[in-house]
This record gives C-alpha cells, sequence and structure tokens, in this order.
C-alpha cells in the first residue's frame, strides 16, 4: 500500500479507512460506541480488530490516539498494518495473533485534542482510584502561569515562563507539567479523579481479547517527544529490572534502536504514573507481558508543550473567536504531525521493524 494513503486528515476518514482494511483482511470486528458525538457529528468509538486466533496464547497488541491527537500518526499505521501481506504472514507464522485498538480516545482524536471528553490524559488515568492520588507538587507552581486568563499570553506571562525555565531548566519544567496532577480538573496532563470511558472500555476490551493469552506485547503509538520522525521505544512496564531487560532485548536492534526508561532517567518522558499499559496486568494476570511506548519526534518540547498550552486554554474559552480557535488547532495539529511523505514513511518503517521484533520475541522460548 502507498504510505500516504494510509494516513487520513480527519478522525471519520481515519476510522473508515481502518475499518475498510480490517474488514478487507477478514479480521475479527468489534466497535465499543462512545457516549458523544465527534465535531463533525460523526459516530466516535474505540474499535478492535483481531487479525488470528481468538485463542492465541502469543498476543501483540498495535493501539493508537491514546492521546487523541496523535492517532493520526497511530491510525496510519494500522491502516498500513492491515494491508502488509509480509507482516501479516509474519505473525501468523510466529502464532501470534495481533489485536489492533483503533482511537483508544476517540473524543480527542475527532477534536484535536490530547485529552479525553472529560479533560483526562488517558495515560495518567490508571490509578487505583480508592487510595490516595498521586500529589505533582510542581505543578501548582506553574498551574496558573500555563493557563493565562487571555490568549496569546502577555509578555509578562511569557516572561514568568521563562524565569521559571532559567531557574530549574527544562528538564524539571517538563516534568512539572507532564508528570500528571490529579487537582486542577481544568488543568494540563489531568489524571481524573475516576475512570474515564476510556480507561473502562480498554479494560473491557483487555478481558474479552486478552484473557487466554500466556504472553502479550504491546506497541502504543505516540507522537510529540524528540527529534522529528524519530521513533523513541519507550518501556512501559512496572519498575521491574527483568521486565525491562526483555524489552530491550526484544526491541533494542543490537543497540541500533534503544530501548529507554523514565525509571533509569533514559527516555526524553518524565517519569509518570496512571500508566495505561498497567490495564493488561489487572486484566490478564496469567500474562508475561512486555510493553513500549513509540513516540515519534514532532516539534522541539517548549514548541509542543506551547500548543497544548494553547489548546488548554482554548477549551476554558469556548467563546474564543473563530479565527483562535481555527489557529490553535492548526498549531495542535503541527505539534503532533508532521504532514510530510518523508515523516510519515519514517513512522511506518520503525513502527515495522518493531513489529517484526515483537512478534520473533513472542515467539521465542
Amino acid at each position: 500500500m502507498n504510505t500516504h494513503a494510509a494516513f487520513s486528515a480527519s478522525y471519520a476518514a481515519a476510522r473508515a479507512k481502518f475499518l475498510e482494511a480490517a474488514g478487507a483482511a477478514g479480521m475479527a470486528l468489534r466497535s465499543y460506541e462512545h457516549p458523544l458525538k465527534g465535531r463533525d457529528g460523526e459516530t466516535l468509538a474505540m474499535d478492535v480488530a483481531l487479525d488470528g486466533s481468538p485463542d492465541a496464547e502469543r498476543l501483540f497488541i498495535v493501539s493508537s490516539a491514546c492521546h487523541g491527537v496523535e492517532g493520526y500518526c497511530g491510525s496510519g499505521v494500522q491502516v498500513y498494518a492491515a494491508y502488509d501481506v509480509e507482516w501479516r504472514a509474519k505473525a501468523r507464522a510466529g502464532g501470534v495473533a495481533v489485536l489492533y485498538i483503533h482511537a483508544l480516545n476517540p473524543h480527542g482524536f475527532s477534536y484535536a485534542r490530547r485529552t479525553t471528553h472529560e479533560n483526562v490524559d488517558l495515560n495518567r488515568n490508571f490509578q487505583d482510584f480508592s487510595k490516595p492520588l498521586p500529589v505533582n507538587e510542581a505543578y501548582r507552581e506553574v498551574h496558573d502561569l500555563l493557563l493565562p486568563a487571555q490568549w496569546p499570553p502577555t509578555a509578562a506571562n511569557e516572561a514568568a515562563i521563562a524565569a521559571y525555565i532559567d531557574t530549574h531548566g527544562v528538564t524539571r519544567y517538563q516534568a512539572a507539567v507532564s508528570q500528571g496532577q490529579h487537582e486542577y480538573a481544568d488543568g494540563m496532563f489531568f489524571g481524573g479523579t475516576a475512570p474515564t470511558w476510556s480507561n473502562r472500555t480498554l479494560r473491557e476490551v483487555l478481558r474479552s481479547f486478552g484473557r487466554q493469552a500466556k504472553r502479550i506485547a504491546w506497541m502504543d503509538l505516540h507522537t510529540g517527544l524528540g527529534p522529528s520522525g524519530l521513533g523513541e521505544r519507550i518501556f512501559a512496564g512496572n519498575d521491574d529490572a527483568g521486565t525491562l531487560a526483555r524489552a530491550r532485548a526484544w526491541w533494542d536492534g543490537g543497540g541500533a534502536t534503544p530501548v529507554t526508561s523514565f525509571y533509569d532517567g533514559s527516555s526524553t518522558s518524565a517519569k509518570l504514573t496512571g500508566l495505561m499499559s498497567y490495564a493488561v496486568h489487572d486484566e490478564c494476570p496469567r500474562a508475561e507481558y512486555t510493553a513500549m511506548a513509540m513516540e515519534y519526534g514532532t516539534l522541539p518540547i517548549l514548541e509542543m508543550i506551547g500548543a497544548l498550552r494553547a489548546d488548554h486554554w482554548l477549551h476554558k474559552h469556548p467563546e474564543a473567536p473563530p479565527e483562535t480557535h481555527a489557529a490553535i488547532k492548526r498549531q495542535m495539529m503541527d505539534a503532533f504531525y508532521v504532514d510530510t511523505d518523508a515523516w510519515r514513511v519514517q513512522i511506518v518503517e520503525q513502527a515495522r521493524e518493531a513489529m517484526f521484533q515483537a512478534v520473533d520475541g513472542l515467539s521465542s522460548p
């Protein structure tokens, strides 16, 4: 399949391409409809396609749009894979069933937001809500600066942000903003105070399709961090040295494609809590589990955070003029999807390499 043709310019188009590709491949399809409609009145859903036996003991999950707008990238990878004859033969030969989860967060995908309709970062939402939630004290220091009363920000606001970075450094600023917080429901990287629709629905998917598996691997597709087009392979399991070693053995390509971890400080990501991938331990407890996030770079970190600040401000100010709304949405798209064929080719090539490696890992002793 032509790489360009696998990607789409809207959620509705991406969903149609995915359903068509999975159907043409004879995959078992199931759709979980979202309670709300999309930006253009379209149906929203978490769509699931299984390529392989429902009784397979080896399961590889490939998911998109955990962070909504990042689905423009992830969906393209999934559509391309559905038409990739060599890839599908590789999985079958390894006895691996492949579960494609399209649009974990369809609302954010449709509206070009990173968050769910509850304004929650899905990848901070998998907490035990019966216990005290993590406190991000550093976020308290920057919340009011991040979301000022007007947009674009005043010179004074920008100077205050710059002063914080000068004092604490970019790494501390990134961690303060992105680590996740559970206090400010209108704020950035809000982890929520209860499971979101996407959280509950994903758990149902994992119970339905993963309970029989003895070995599960998961590649979750993301964009935003790192050099443009480079796919950083970020370990996405518990803080366990053995599991990290297995992930590195599977995916590091002999050092050519290193697997990083925020536990040891090697990743561009801040240390996070409430990760979505933890749900496998709850819902598929008998499986050996190995996971990573493929994080494709787009813009420099401060520009990416700037786009997110603008989008959160817009969420708080729906009365903003149409031209402001359009400019911010364009900024969001540029921050999470590079609309060039060269970037798309890089994305597919790196995903495909990691998928082949996952099958080798799952089918190894």
